[in-house]
């Protein structure tokens, strides 16, 4: 049922990118004639001050429908009566209320919890891979990539694509020492390895602490019990999440040591690992764990510029991810639409060691920019395709017909219909599949 959650985000999302475009034409003079929440057939409408507000029979997005949007009118108020700069602030004020929401949430974000300190892992390497001819072992972690300080895996990915055929300095930390590599990120990466061969996995600073035991299960046979904390696993400091998950996975059928505090003592153990049941998931030893993340507090005055930084990253790390689809790095299979965007929010909530309220707001977080971003894609029938229009007048001196415009964008618009179907498709098998669409 968590799932639901994501119908209040997607509307909140739509409902802020059509009240950019709403007040915008209003402060450029342009006629608004509807706003609209969905998209035809009008379920409802009511009209207020010459706007008719509507909500819409398919729940897929929305519109506000403005005075000679097809080239029909001329006159003062109508939108190509305006100049190319009030047009292109028309079109982009959606995906910029979208920015200013997700600026705002980190801000907030920021303020109540502090900075989460996160820690960027290598996860698995493959054979015959720049990364193993570096030493890169799972479990290392990131420091520093070509001397620049790793705070996400957004900073991995995008300094290792910047360094591609280039030799690269890495520092990484294993078993409490620093270890400095040298690594040759490829030009032309075999499907699905990435440049140097990795995968990686990153978790916030958070001290792991041992909830319920399953009696009977191996860690009640390691001895291990509530409130017991974890300070080493397999001979690794254990400071999240991430680093006690990649020891599992990499001692699958051994024993290994693990190092427990318990009321201040120091306890020391050994636990059998099974194999892992299912793909991509750290073996079950019957024990659940919970996370207190430890965030660095922020002083007020950073809080805002802080807030501006952080959400340039993840809109670096967007930019890196659809140059990544483009590029064929990364499998289209990652792409999904609203059903699946439902099961995203069910598994963020699922792993998600903060409160449901933080985790939904990371969520609206990505998705708002997400949406930002999307819309403003050089793309017919979107604000971004528009915009490449206006680009257009403005170097040729003049418009484009409203005619072999609005073709245009018709036709963009059934391409569109069709690709959301086929997202809709891959979300739904997906979900037969049992897939995660997490990575």
């Amino acid at each position: 049922m968590s799932a639901l959650y994501i119908i209040p985000i997607l509307a909140i999302l739509i409902l802020v990118h059509e009240i950019g475009h709403f007040a915008s034409a209003r402060m450029v003079g342009i006629r608004v004639k509807e706003f609209g929440l969905g998209l035809p057939p009008r379920v409802l409408g009511r009209e207020r001050g010459g706007v008719i507000y509507s909500f819409n029979a398919i729940p897929l997005g929305g519109f506000v429908r403005v005075h000679g949007e097809d080239g029909s009118a001329d006159d003062h108020d109508s939108l190509h009566a305006k100049g190319k700069l009030q047009r292109t602030f028309f079109y982009g004020a959606g995906s910029l209320m979208n920015f200013a929401l997700a600026i705002i949430l980190v801000m907030i974000l920021i303020g109540v919890r502090g900075e989460p300190v996160n820690h960027v892992y290598v996860a698995q390497v493959e054979p015959d891979s720049p990364a193993a001819a570096a030493g890169w072992e799972p479990g290392d972690r990131f420091l520093r990539v070509a001397d620049s300080t790793v705070d996400d895996m957004g900073d991995v990915v995008t300094t290792t694509h910047d360094h591609a055929g280039d030799t690269m300095p890495v520092t990484m930390l294993r078993a409490g020492e620093e270890v400095v590599t040298q690594v040759e990120p490829r030009e032309d990466p075999p499907e699905g390895q990435g440049r140097t061969g990795i995968q990686i996995t990153s978790a916030p600073r958070a001290t792991l602490t041992v909830g319920d035991v399953e009696t009977g299960g191996l860690a009640d046979e390691a001895g291990l019990r509530p409130e017991d904390r974890i300070e080493q696993i397999a001979g690794r400091e254990v400071t999240d999440a991430s680093v006690f998950a990649i020891m599992l996975n990499q001692h699958e059928g051994d024993m290994i040591d693990l190092i427990l505090d318990r009321d201040g003592e120091r306890v020391e153990t050994s636990i059998a690992v099974p194999a892992s049941v299912e793909a991509n998931q750290p073996p079950e030893i019957g024990v659940a764990l919970q996370q207190d993340i430890d965030a660095d507090s922020v002083p007020l005055w950073q809080i805002i510029p802080l807030g501006f930084v952080e959400t340039w990253n993840i809109l670096t790390a967007f930019y890196e991810g659809i140059m990544m689809l483009i590029s064929g790095e990364a499998p289209l299979d990652g792409i999904a639409g609203p059903i699946g965007m439902g099961q995203l929010a069910s598994e963020v909530l699922e792993v998600s060691p903060e409160p449901t309220w933080i985790a939904l707001a990371n969520l609206t977080i990505l998705l708002s920019l997400n949406l930002g971003i999307l819309n403003l894609l050089p793309l017919p029938a979107l604000d971004g395709g528009r915009l490449l229009f206006v680009l257009i007048e403005t170097l040729r001196g003049r418009p484009i017909s409203p005619e072999r415009e609005g073709l245009v964008h018709l036709l963009g618009l059934v391409m569109l219909l069709g690709l959301m179907f086929f997202i809709a498709f891959l979300d739904i098998d997906r979900l037969i599949s049992g897939e995660s669409i997490l990575p």
